[in-house]
């Protein structure tokens, strides 16, 4: 049996559809960062996405029982393409009917020039499925769309029905893989 320990990465208070956006998360609340740490096992490595708003969590949580072991492009948030770095008011103003359809039916629906929801489950399912190979536990700095995806696996779950379940900044959610399927412990949970 092998958990990975997914976090989301600190607040970044961008209002923008900032998916593959390189900006820095906040990490000015060392209290919570602290009990973060403390919640976590203190001897499983971390890994995390290669932007930076992951790294600088990731980098938050280490210590010197629970070691950073790099970065994973394939952990990345959802590619908005064209969308990137636009809020949705000013995408609503320009695509209406393509945003809509975005969120209301999601799975092959992508922005131009990015992915689709069924192309960013595939993409993180392949990474936590090596994860799990290599057979020990792991903390992963990640992102909201990623966990949301590992969410939606273990249980079973379409994107319209995982939607609903928030994932909050500097949450942690468990998921364990028992050598044949997904589940899930603690979701969006906040120490």
């Amino acid at each position: 049996m092998t958990t990975l320990y997914w976090v989301r990465h600190g607040p970044t208070h961008v209002k923008s559809m900032i998916g593959w956006t390189d900006k820095p998360a906040d990490l000015s609340d060392t209290d919570r960062i602290a009990r973060l740490s403390a919640f976590l096992p203190a001897d499983a490595p971390i890994v995390s996405s290669d932007l930076k708003r992951a790294v600088d969590t990731a980098s938050a949580l280490e210590t010197p029982t629970r070691p950073r072991r790099g970065h994973i492009r394939d952990l990345r948030e959802i590619h908005f393409g064209d969308w990137e770095d636009q809020t949705f008011a000013e995408v609503s103003a320009h695509s209406p009917d393509a945003i809509a359809a975005f969120w209301q039916k999601p799975g092959e629906t992508c922005a131009p020039g990015g992915e689709s929801w069924n192309d960013l489950d595939a993409r993180v399912s392949a990474a936590a499925d090596g994860l799990v190979r290599e057979g020990q536990d792991l903390i992963v700095v990640a992102h909201f769309g990623a966990i949301l995806t590992q969410v939606q696996r273990a249980r079973g779950q379409g994107p319209l029905e995982v939607f609903s379940q928030q994932i909050e900044p500097l949450s942690v959610s468990v998921l364990t893989w028992n050598g044949e399927k997904w589940s899930d412990g603690l979701v969006n949970h906040c120490p």
